[in-house]
């Protein structure tokens, strides 16, 4: 019976562990953006994008963080892994925990600062991006895109927090081989929805004859999972062509 017990106490905690992971990361990524439009976004802004990959890092990075203190912290989970804690005499941690503790404080900050640099603004009239390398922001005009890529995602492998089925990109590639995804949006002006500000958006680009590859061969995915409103925004954009 105890050991039934304990065996309970143990599922109960990891199951425990795992709802405080997922409320922690969607927590920290609210905080992360918060911090992102007042450190990077102008007043006049239209839209800023959270480029992807790192917008998906995010998420990652928080679980594991998340993990490893609740190791470190945590005697019961030490033990219910089957491994020796970190305040045992001849544990790993135990001989090595400055240099252990520095760098996993380096690899936070470092890691903190990848993610929360990788910010684009679009405004009238320009496109700033920043970047790890880039913090201060680099400046294009929209003359300076010179191709557009838009579509939905189809039934490629899917695996967590990359792109799914049904899924909108619309991609600009600029002068220098830089690419962004304005469906990854990380903010908009006056909460307007940001498939009608692509939309615009769009129009122009055409207008500028900015060469566009658009497919509607995936479109049908988008219906699964978003109202009619915005998937005839998406078929506006991707059947808006040169």
């Amino acid at each position: 019976m105890k050991k039934l017990k304990s065996i309970i106490f143990y599922i109960f905690s990891l199951i425990s562990i795992v709802i405080l992971t997922v409320i922690l990361t969607i927590g920290i990524f609210i905080l992360l953006v918060a911090i992102q439009e007042k450190l990077f976004v102008p007043q006049e802004y239209i839209m800023w994008i959270f480029k992807y990959p790192n917008s998906r890092l995010v998420f990652i990075y928080e679980s594991f963080l998340f993990w490893g203190l609740f190791y470190i912290f945590n005697r019961g989970f030490r033990k219910a892994l089957g491994t020796r804690a970190p305040s045992s005499k001849n544990s790993l941690f135990k001989k090595h925990r400055k240099l252990i503790l520095s760098t996993f404080i380096t690899f936070n900050i470092v890691l903190i600062y990848i993610i929360i640099s990788a910010v684009t603004v679009i405004t009238n009239n320009k496109i700033i991006d920043y970047s790890f390398l880039s913090p201060q922001g680099r400046e294009y005009s929209y003359n300076d895109v010179v191709n557009i890529d838009a579509g939905v995602y189809g039934k490629n492998l899917y695996l967590p927090f990359t792109h799914a089925k049904g899924d909108f990109f619309y991609i600009l590639e600029l002068d220098d081989g830089s690419k962004i995804d304005l469906a990854e949006v990380g903010g908009v002006k006056n909460d307007e929805h940001e498939y009608f500000i692509i939309e615009e958006l769009d129009i122009q680009f055409i207008n500028m004859d900015i060469p566009k590859v658009s497919s509607m061969e995936n479109f049908k995915y988008s219906t699964d999972h978003l109202d009619e409103i915005y998937t005839d925004k998406i078929r506006n954009i991707l059947e808006n062509t040169n």
